[in-house]
């Protein structure tokens, strides 16, 4: 054939894909633009009732800075004039004043019960006296220890002082003795706790913080053209079955195995949605997303970048190594080797899984357009996986004397909850404790990311049919826009965390606004959230999705190497490259 014959080929023909820009009107008709305006509007009555009111002892934390300072300088372990200064400190809290113990108080789920269910929203003085009389003696017993032990310890460090510091067996000697009255001071805060049981009734502010949400909620409601009413008398129902699933969380044996409110929620909607049916009337107040969004924009100002490089760079590679990773094998996983049907829902279980549970398994639904089904099936696997790590991993950990630093590192990243990953940390010690909640911060900040690149390899890879090509229109389009005011809520919580001082920010901000009210607000809007996904899913819709029993083979073959491969990154982070950070924890 002649050259001069042959036709060019023409460049291939596109369809954009644009399914609208974002007007005016959708930032107070469309969910998620809702839920960035309330979210702001509670953060911003949180910092109107908290800073301008700081405790008068925050005056004293420069004289405690001074002798922790003074101390360090002077003995090359931490004294127990050090401890004392630093407990001092710590005491200092803004939610620990009147009117912050007012708002935790009106705002506090149900308490603990064995075996009296009403106990958790009701308690006479004669049942509290019965269960403080067995504790006090435990109690009166751990401070005789702990008197005892600081004794020894002042004796160990007087010695040590008198030869100057510089005899290391005696350093060594008080360091473990001051070490061992700091654990006997622990155990006697915990003996007082179980020696300080109060009478209360919480019904009389359960009914008033649900007329409150309810109203806050409806508002909301109304702006985006939906009826008030309807929403209002559904919500009572609602939250009613959210106090129920608290109230399943704070009994003793739940709590001890991890069964926490969300997987109560989930379960107790379900109940309903599967026999009786969720009824016409609570219908309009079934409203996952718009609880569980509002709640992500909040939980947003919990993540103060001064935390987060408080930890340095151990933490960020293993969070931002070890979670993409993970999540972009476990999809490879789904799709080429078991071959799961449903992208959307192999995404979704990989996200929960690898980023950090719930919340980045609606922000990436989103981003893909997954299925209420296949959220819910996502959220309820995540429930009972999370339940299993948190008692399983401490457990792991203390069986092998795995470091407390290497066992917070590796649970901060792998254990779906952040209250189950506090938990977990807790029952290690305080260094475990802190590097599992800072990791897992770290890890939050990928939720918005998360989104964000699954919006467009949707738009692009996914939902791209031959001969399409997709703009960014699309892609904004898809983005959940929620994401907006959780990056938002980040970076203006972190600037003011910054231009406060760790200290006063710690006193006032994270003592204050955030766990004093904001966490509380979240912890109810997820509690509603998780109830409306049980009310709205229904167990005859989940049959295709559990063929082959696919799902279940995703989350543990993903969860597995997310162990492994943590556990492995914070070895070589902690104790390898960055020795020196591990140290000065």
């Amino acid at each position: 054939m002649n050259a001069d014959t042959v036709k060019p080929q023409k460049e291939p023909e596109y369809v954009v894909i644009e399914s609208g820009k974002t007007t005016f009107k959708d930032l107070y008709t469309k969910e998620d633009w809702m839920a960035i305006w309330m979210g702001f509007l509670l953060l911003i009555i949180g910092l109107l009732i908290y800073l301008p009111r700081p405790p008068e002892k925050a005056a004293e934390i420069p004289k405690y800075n001074a002798v922790m300072k003074e101390e360090a300088a002077k003995a090359p372990f931490k004294t127990i004039e050090w401890h004392n200064a630093s407990s001092s400190k710590r005491g200092i809290s803004a939610m620990d004043e009147d009117y912050g113990k007012a708002i935790k108080n009106f705002m506090a789920a149900p308490s603990a019960w064995t075996s009296n269910p009403l106990e958790a929203v009701y308690r006479n003085k004669e049942a509290a006296d019965a269960l403080n009389a067995p504790a006090k003696e435990s109690f009166d017993k751990a401070k005789e220890a702990e008197a005892a032990a600081l004794a020894l310890a002042g004796t160990a460090q007087a010695a040590a002082a008198a030869a100057s510091f510089k005899d290391a067996a005696l350093n060594d000697n008080a360091d473990k003795a001051i070490k061992a009255w700091q654990d006997a001071k622990g155990k006697t805060s915990k003996a007082k706790t179980k020696a300080s049981h109060k009478p209360y009734n919480r019904v009389p502010y359960l009914i008033g913080l649900c007329i409150i949400f309810g109203v806050f909620f409806g508002i909301g409601k109304a702006v985006m053209g939906q009826p008030f009413g309807k929403f209002f008398i559904g919500f009572f129902a609602v939250f009613f079955i959210a106090i129920i699933a608290y109230m399943a969380e704070t009994q003793a044996l739940m709590k001890y195995w991890g069964f926490g409110f969300p997987l109560w929620a989930i379960i107790f909607g379900l109940l309903i949605s599967n026999t009786i049916g969720t009824p016409k009337w609570m219908q309009p107040a079934v409203a996952t997303e718009y609880y569980i969004k509002t709640g992500l924009v909040l939980l947003g100002a919990e993540i103060l970048f001064g935390k987060i490089l408080a930890i340095g760079k151990p933490g960020i590679f293993i969070a931002w190594i070890c979670t993409p990773i993970t999540l972009i094998l476990t999809y490879w996983f789904g799709q080429k080797i078991i071959k799961m049907p449903s992208k959307t829902l192999n995404i979704t279980i990989s996200a929960d899984m690898s980023v950090c549970g719930v919340s980045a398994a609606i922000a990436t639904a989103a981003a893909c357009r997954a299925k209420k089904e296949e959220l819910t099936l996502a959220i309820g696997l995540s429930m009972v996986f999370t339940a299993i790590c948190m008692v399983g991993q401490p457990a792991i950990a203390k069986l092998v004397g795995m470091p407390e630093i290497l066992a917070g590192a590796w649970m901060g990243s792998t254990i779906d909850s952040t209250g189950a990953v506090a938990a977990a940390g807790a029952f290690l010690g305080q260094k475990a404790l802190f590097v599992a909640a800072t990791i897992k911060m770290i890890q939050n900040i990928l939720i918005g990311v998360t989104a964000f690149c699954v919006a467009v390899y949707w738009c692009a890879k996914v939902d791209c049919a031959p001969g399409q090509q997709v703009s960014w229109w699309e892609i904004w389009y898809r983005f959940p826009k929620f994401v907006i005011g959780f990056v938002i809520a980040s970076i203006i919580f972190s600037i003011i965390d910054q231009n406060m001082g760790k200290d006063m920010s710690n006193v006032m901000i994270g003592q204050g606004v955030l766990k004093g009210f904001t966490s509380l607000a979240r912890e109810w809007f997820f509690a509603l959230a998780f109830t409306s996904i049980g009310l709205e899913t229904n167990f005859k819709e989940f049959g295709p999705y559990f063929k082959g029993g696919k799902p279940i083979t995703l989350y543990v073959f993903g969860q597995s190497f997310q162990l492994l491969f943590t556990l492995l990154m914070a070895y070589i982070m902690f104790y390898i490259i960055f020795p020196e950070i591990t140290a000065a924890i």
